[in-house]
């Protein structure tokens, strides 16, 4: 798949784009949960439109960010960032 292939389907796969200062592309979707909660899922790519880094925030009803989890190079599992009370 070439890079303007590639690059399209990021596009429409996520809402939204920052632009790198290393040429690459750090795309962005959010999720809005049923009880206020949203998950945002967060995916860098090089120049090439090839992934470097992929990970989810999930944020609670405050819109306080409460867990990642990396997925992309390594998956690292959740990380609870604050504990609900």
């Amino acid at each position: 798949m070439d890079i303007q292939t590639k690059r399209r389907s990021n596009e429409r796969k996520f809402t939204n784009w920052i632009e790198l200062p290393n040429g690459g592309r750090r795309y962005l979707f959010e999720i809005k949960g049923k009880h206020g909660w949203s998950a945002k899922y967060i995916k860098e790519v090089d120049l090439n439109e090839e992934a470097t880094r992929f990970w989810q925030e999930i944020y609670n009803a405050k819109g306080i960010l409460v867990e990642i989890h990396e997925k992309y190079p390594e998956d690292k599992g959740h990380r609870v960032i604050v504990e609900e009370r």
